[in-house]
């Protein structure tokens, strides 16, 4: 490459002048009266920024590091977008999230579980011409002796990965699984995206072929024109490609073009450098060779350059300890600590919406001071209050103003309990989230061990929707102390199906009373009511399963479940229960763990 370091001293001279004699203001380019204002801050900033050039030069880099090299397992974690491989002398770990996309070559790692085991060998590592694929050819018993490939794709967002299987190129494992034109799924035959069909992908663009491209285009539209239609390029090297002159853009694209097409052409001279950093607006970009408007530094190597370039990632976020742990577990933890954050969140919002008790005790006051002045089956009246002010009362048309009354005094002790029981909820819930966010700090510096994490956590929700274990239920299973089984819906979406689809017609139907909770299913199928022990144990669940957690004597409405119907239209979860019968319970979550849960 002595060739381009003579030319990269000529266009840093280019650089140095403007069209007006003076110098380049903010990384624009001038050049002559046949060059373009060209600006480089338009660059999205990412962590690294795929062109074809660069790809075709990291592949083959990958194949002088890893051809050989024996592979052990592939890890495809779809939650952090990381494809990692698993060598037997060292990690490679491919970030694939479109906001950090990096590379990273780390000491070796045990395989964990879920990791895709192979005996085999890296055959070969290449990318196609003027595309951004890499491949990796995988040769070895087992499986691996099937054509078995890892096709890595560097399109703009869209970032993803697959292992393929056979001739057919079948997807056995993909990181983001997508719909669309290119199906990237398992099971699909994976397909190359459409080819660029630029002009020059084998280095075999004459001159006259490159001025009758660029010549009669405006200076300001070249850049599009030559990435839309030339191989090799793109919206990061075009400027290097059309200065100082089309001419000497053109000898040095034909350059850069061989090089790609041919590894011979492409061996540095000793002692030139093999890869460049170039300073950009959105930080350190690795490159081939360097870029006219940007700063740059020589590196090692094109790994190491890519390596250096996201340094500042890798400190900000440890990396080989968490591959120690399973990407399913680290998941699991995320999940936990999702969970406790929502539940705190939650208490924290009831506990602000309590309703006042005294103003609630001094309505029911009201209610009975002024019973002569009240008529039967009204929503609301206006009452003299004992100030003598005007005071809107709210009342339950199908009661009586006694029991409206009552009504009252019980939603006032209902909040004075919520203000004493909630705050301790809340501690507990503040204590556990504590507890898993130092899980996972200990988990990411690799000081904790996977068994003793795994027993820590509570069951993946995404392990419970099948997939090679027990079916998905939409309710959870409880066995009463009389033996009973009891079934309590796991959310609004879900109670409908346990209602209609999971129950007998002579099933006990409970939910608690005029509060937004879960459905439950006492079974039974024998006549007469069920005993009473088991019919409010059920009743205890379908109170802690509802808005009516924090009471201590909630009523819960019981019906057999043939009675219970859905009204056409309804909201999910919404039904109209008939010859209904009411108990109050109290909601005590001791009860959960005097009875065995099943699910």
């Amino acid at each position: 490459m002595g060739w381009w370091l003579t030319m990269c001293s000529t266009l840093r001279r280019c650089r140095q002048i403007g069209g007006d004699g003076q110098d380049s203001p903010q990384g624009y380019v001038y050049g002559g009266a046949d060059s373009t204002l060209f600006s480089h801050d338009y660059l999205p900033p990412m962590s690294i920024r795929w062109d074809s050039l660069l790809v075709q030069h990291f592949a083959r880099s990958l194949d002088r590091r890893f051809a050989g090299a024996r592979l052990r397992a592939v890890r495809f974690d779809g939650g952090r977008r990381d494809l990692v491989l698993l060598f037997r002398e060292s990690t490679l770990v491919w970030r694939l999230h479109p906001s950090r996309a990096s590379v990273f070559v780390r000491e070796s790692i045990e395989p964990a579980e879920g990791d895709f085991r192979l005996k085999a060998r890296i055959r070969a590592v290449d990318a196609p011409p003027d595309e951004r694929i890499v491949r990796f050819e995988i040769v070895g018993g087992g499986k691996a002796a099937r054509a078995v490939e890892i096709l890595v794709e560097l399109m703009g967002n869209r970032l993803n990965a697959a292992l393929t299987e056979g001739t057919g190129r079948t997807m056995r494992h993909v990181l983001v699984r997508r719909g669309g034109g290119r199906p990237f799924a398992v099971g699909q035959e994976w397909t190359p995206p459409s080819p660029t069909g630029r002009a020059g992908a084998g280095g075999d663009l004459t001159l006259d072929g490159w001025l009758a491209l660029l010549e009669r285009v405006p200076p300001p539209d070249r850049p599009r024109a030559l990435v839309t239609g030339v191989a090799w390029t793109s919206p990061l090297n075009a400027p290097t490609f059309l200065e100082p002159t089309l001419e000497a853009g053109w000898e040095a694209w034909r350059r850069v073009a061989v090089e790609a097409t041919d590894p011979d052409a492409a061996s540095p001279l000793p002692g030139a450098p093999v890869a460049y950093l170039l300073e950009t607006e959105g930080g350190l970009q690795p490159y081939p060779i360097p870029l006219l408007g940007f700063p740059s530094r020589s590196a090692a190597g094109l790994i190491e350059a890519v390596e250096e370039g996201t340094k500042a990632q890798a400190d900000a976020e440890p990396l080989v300890p968490a591959l120690s742990v399973p990407p399913a577990l680290l998941e699991r933890l995320d999940e936990a600590v999702a969970h406790e954050e929502r539940r705190l969140s939650a208490l924290r919002t009831e506990l602000e919406g309590r309703e006042d008790p005294d103003a609630l005790r001094s309505v029911g006051d009201l209610i009975l001071a002024r019973f002569s002045e009240l008529s039967s089956g009204v929503a609301a009246t206006t009452l003299t209050g004992f100030d003598g002010e005007p005071v809107e009362v709210s009342l339950d048309p199908e009661l009586r103003p006694d029991e409206n009354a009552a009504e009252y005094y019980d939603r006032a002790a209902r909040s004075e309990r919520a203000a004493e029981r909630i705050p301790r909820l809340m501690d507990k819930a503040e204590k556990r989230l504590a507890q898993l966010d130092d899980l996972r700090e200990r988990a990411l510096a690799g000081t904790v061990e996977v068994d003793a994490l795994k027993k820590t956590l509570p069951p993946s929700k995404r392990s419970q929707k099948g997939g090679g274990g027990r079916p998905s239920l939409p309710y959870r299973s409880y066995r009463s102390s009389g033996g009973l089984e009891i079934r309590v819906g796991r959310g609004a979406k879900h109670n409908d199906d346990l209602t209609f689809h999971h129950s007998a017609p002579d099933d006990i139907w409970l939910h608690a009373r005029h509060t937004a909770g879960a459905h439950v299913i006492l079974r039974w199928t024998q006549d007469g009511n069920p005993p009473a022990r088991d019919l409010a144990q059920a009743g205890v669940l379908a109170a802690l399963h509802s808005k009516a957690r924090t009471s201590t004597s909630a009523p819960v409405d019981w019906t057999r479940r043939k009675y219970v119907r859905k009204p056409r239209g309804s909201a999910p979860g919404s039904v109209v229960p008939d010859r209904v019968q009411t108990i109050f319970v109290r909601p005590d979550e001791q009860l959960l763990d005097s009875l065995v849960d099943e699910a």
